[in-house]
């Protein structure tokens, strides 16, 4: 009984710290190695398997945002041509659908931290007017979002899905990947409706990455993600006697909570073998698509809108426009597909 009550309130400590207290969300990494060791060890999964676990299933994901920086650094100047050229060549409409498509379908590769890097140097360039701009970052963020969670290389839900189920690389792709596909022509057809004014446009960090900015990143990332593994070993239990009993629908809706907590962090608290596929699928869906509604929900929007300015009141106003409709379309299609 002691057990539950101390797990609640570290639960309820990872949902409402990093929103509630600057200083947590500023050192988020640090704070969930804390809170995962301190969990882990009050619920006797402190140990070797454990600490081999916190070590290793981290590493896929840290070393694709590593490697991918040290590209992205070299590569930055001709990526900035490139852009230019295709700016300047393409209307805007057609570099929306394809900054977004390919950003999406590329996150499980190059990882969503990347992706949304790549994200802010493209925005910089289309110099257009600042509410255009914001509508393109959040539905790009969403795309980016949903396709991390192709494989666990893509970002830290993914990478802790695939740690808890104790399955293969391509588990996730099998699972959602027709849904994710169809998500991201979804949000990248919108774009379409976007006009393409000239104005205001958003100011972008110019500043060019050192060599020791790429692989702190990279150990922050695996920072966290060991933290939450530690979380998730610890909430499995509470996950396994709660969780698997609920409903799909009801597991779908509840987890529309992603819009302003990390889904990542859900993940790790709920993510488990016990959960049937369907319940799998219906968790990961709300969590992705929710997480791209407001800033907090997913790491893609807290790089963009840190970046490039945007407001959690201008994100808010289009995330919840173009999220609740996904919602309720992808709430539609998982009924129907049972």
């Amino acid at each position: 009984m002691l057990q539950d009550i101390v797990l609640g309130i570290l639960l309820l400590a990872v949902l409402l710290g990093p929103l509630l207290i600057k200083p947590v969300e500023r050192n988020i990494e640090i704070f969930f190695l804390i809170v995962g060791t301190f969990a882990s060890a009050v619920t006797g999964q402190w140990g070797k398997p454990l600490l081999q676990a916190a070590a290793t299933e981290p590493l896929a994901l840290t070393i694709a945002v590593l490697i991918f920086g040290v590209i992205a650094r070299f590569l930055r100047p001709a990526l900035d041509r490139s852009l230019q050229r295709l700016v300047k060549a393409i209307a805007p409409r057609w570099v929306y659908f394809g900054l977004i498509v390919a950003l999406g379908l590329l996150a499980g590769v190059i990882t969503a931290v990347i992706a949304a890097l790549i994200l802010v140097e493209a925005i910089a360039l289309l110099k257009l007017d600042r509410d255009d701009e914001i509508t393109v970052v959040v539905l790009a963020c969403f795309a980016i979002g949903l396709g991390a969670a192709l494989t666990p290389a893509g970002g830290p839900l993914s990478a802790l899905a695939i740690a808890a189920l104790k399955t293969d690389f391509w588990y996730l792709a099998r699972l959602l990947g027709a849904l994710i596909i169809a998500g991201i022509t979804i949000v990248a057809g919108i774009s379409f409706f976007v006009p393409a004014k000239h104005g205001a446009s958003l100011k972008a960090d110019a500043h060019v990455e050192s060599w020791s900015e790429i692989v702190i990143r990279a150990l922050m990332v695996y920072l966290f993600v060991a933290g939450l593994i530690g979380l998730s070993w610890a909430l499995r239990p509470i996950a396994d006697q709660y969780v698997s009993r609920l409903p799909q629908w009801l597991l779908f809706w509840l987890n529309s909570v992603s819009a302003v907590v990390d889904n990542a962090t859900l993940t790790a608290a709920e993510i488990g073998p016990s959960l049937n596929p369907s319940q799998q699928r219906s968790i990961l869906m709300a969590l992705l698509i929710s997480g791209g509604m407001l800033i907090p929900g997913n790491i893609p929007n807290i790089i963009a809108a840190g970046r490039l300015n945007i407001s959690s009141r201008d994100w808010a106003r289009v995330g919840l426009v173009a999220g609740l409709p996904l919602m309720l379309l992808c709430f539609a299609v998982l009924s129907w597909i049972g």
